[in-house]
């Protein structure tokens, strides 16, 4: 019999599956202190908790007993992740739960600012019977452009199709394949900007992801669209987005979210007339409440009866003979899916791994998740990531993931090959540990290089000409970017090369620009790893 502890205010709807559970025995103790807790938690199996109770290192060491911890919800910043993982406990959370509900919610803002609902209830029960200034536009026939075509961007689009709209979807991951299943045309963010009545964000927020509408974007933006965000606060640049509906450029906006929480009472979505707001409800539904209890409740099951699970936000516990084998690679691993994934244009299709030398040998599912997860995290966000649910997050966005073994590592002990295939392009990034320097980036592409996957990284490719490298580092000097490392990567002399650059700090787009539009220069990115 497992004993499950219930110590946050659940209806007894969203634990019925362990209530009704022959080998389930749960009580509900709400309200606790840490010190309550540490006292009778060594008797218990399963903790589900919601946001009030902070689930501490102290807490879990005097559960002796404790396989696995249950956030009703989507955030785990109350549960100390670092220790979960060192304890062995397993953590999980209800990612799917908010789908329908920030759908909904999306869609209600979408209205409201179609047909200007708050601003003319206002007027109305403040005695002014005034139609001529709210005079809406209907959805049918409107173009809707959604950023981020995850679970609840996907779900938007269906019900915008209902709605008789044409859907744009842009997603690092979408395929033309998958557009065609959903019923939306594939489209970049250019060709939203561009086309769009409706503009719709739901993507996480990463530092791809912030402001990526901005100044430039508005300036470009079709006039009389209308901006909705209902995912993430900073996604889209609050300050020009009020500049831009000023300028008559956007007719309208409603958010759901702030880049700080609450906003100042200055803030000037709050008194703006063209813009509607709402204190971040996209998940407040009784449904969605109850729908992340019985997800967790669910999953819990599982983990206690050794069945397999998802929605695990920690790594789940490893063989200690292998985990000494992988451990080491796993920054590594991570580093190799994140270059890869920064440096691939697309949506990627495949995620294909090699192992070459001594790993060919070894079990190497959990470094799998780590390089699988770092490609996912670069688009999807860190904190929707881990190595536990990437393998879930791949098949679900219909990536495809193979890993391929060899004995042969081409002069090293051990080395780790990543391909990124996307419906534009492959791209290879392969690395290995150097006794005494630690992780290093052997091979971009077709090139030989020595790289520390490490900070800021340019990524140059060009023709191997005199005078290339001395006009990289004169533009880059005068536009005060220190270059801290160098490598050149070549396989014929004058033929195509590449350019690894250490640099101190991060590199504007501008300046990225400046530096493809140089004489036999062809392309730059920056990779950021940490």
């Amino acid at each position: 019999m497992f004993k499950v502890l219930v110590s946050d205010p659940i209806s007894d709807l969203g634990i019925s599956l362990l209530v009704e559970a022959s080998d389930i025995s749960i009580d509900k103790k709400t309200g606790l202190s840490e010190d309550e807790l540490v006292a009778i938690i060594g008797n218990y199996d399963a903790l589900l908790v919601r946001s009030q109770t902070r689930v501490t290192e102290r807490i879990m060491n005097a559960g002796k007993q404790l396989k696995v911890i249950g956030r009703a919800g989507v955030g785990v910043d109350n549960i100390d992740l670092d220790a979960a993982t060192k304890r062995g406990i397993i953590v999980i959370n209800a990612p799917d739960g908010n789908t329908i509900t920030t759908c909904e919610h999306t869609f209600a803002m979408m209205m409201a600012v179609a047909r200007h609902i708050p601003q003319a209830y206002l007027k109305t029960v403040g005695g002014e019977w005034d139609r001529k200034s709210f005079v809406g536009v209907e959805l049918r026939n409107k173009v809707l452009g959604v950023l981020g075509m995850g679970r609840i961007g996907s779900e938007v689009g269906a019900r915008a199709k209902a709605f008789g709209m044409e859907v744009l979807g842009y997603d690092p991951f979408l395929t033309e394949e998958r557009a065609e299943k959903m019923g939306v045309r594939k489209a970049s963010v250019e060709d939203i900007i561009a086309e769009a009545d409706f503009i719709t964000v739901h993507t996480p927020l990463t530092p791809e992801t912030r402001h990526m509408i901005g100044k430039e974007q508005f300036a470009k933006i079709k006039k009389g669209v209308r901006i909705v965000n209902c995912a993430r606060g900073g996604i889209i640049d609050e300050q020009a987005l009020v500049e831009a509906i000023n300028a008559g450029q956007v007719a309208g906006a409603a958010f759901d979210v702030f880049e700080e929480e609450p906003p100042a009472p200055d803030h000037p979505f709050l008194s703006h007339p063209k813009i509607i707001v709402t204190p971040h409800l996209g998940a407040s539904t009784i449904e969605a409440q109850e729908n992340v209890a019985i997800d967790v409740s669910e999953q819990l099951l599982h983990i206690l009866r050794g069945e397999p699970f998802k929605n695990a936000v920690n790594m789940p516990p490893v063989a200690a003979d292998v985990l000494a084998k992988l451990e080491p690679y796993f920054s590594l691993g991570s580093k190799l899916g994140s270059f890869a994934a920064q440096i691939a244009e697309g949506p990627v299709k495949e995620i294909s791994v090699t192992y070459a030398g001594e790993l060919a040998d070894v079990d190497t599912q959990q470094l799998n998740r780590h390089v699988v997860a770092g490609v996912l995290a670069h688009h999807l966000g860190s904190d929707q990531v881990n190595v536990v649910n990437a393998m879930h997050l791949a098949k679900n966005r219909d990536v495809n993931v193979v890993i391929v073994k060899s004995h042969a590592s081409k002069g090293f002990t051990n080395q780790v090959s990543v391909t990124l295939r996307t419906d534009k392009e492959e791209r290879l990034v392969a690395g290995t540990l150097l006794n005494g320097f630690g992780p290093r980036i052997t091979q971009i592409d077709k090139f030989p290089v020595d790289v520390e996957p490490q900070g800021h990284v340019l990524l140059i490719s060009h023709d191997d000409k005199p005078g290339i490298i001395g006009r990289v580092g004169t533009l880059l000097g005068t536009r005060d970017v220190n270059i801290a490392t160098m490598q050149v990567g070549r396989k014929i002399v004058g033929g195509a090369a590449i350019m690894v650059l250490g640099v101190d700090k991060g590199v504007t787009k501008p300046i990225l620009g400046e530096l493809t539009a140089l004489p036999d220069l062809h392309n730059a990115k920056e990779v950021q790893l940490y």
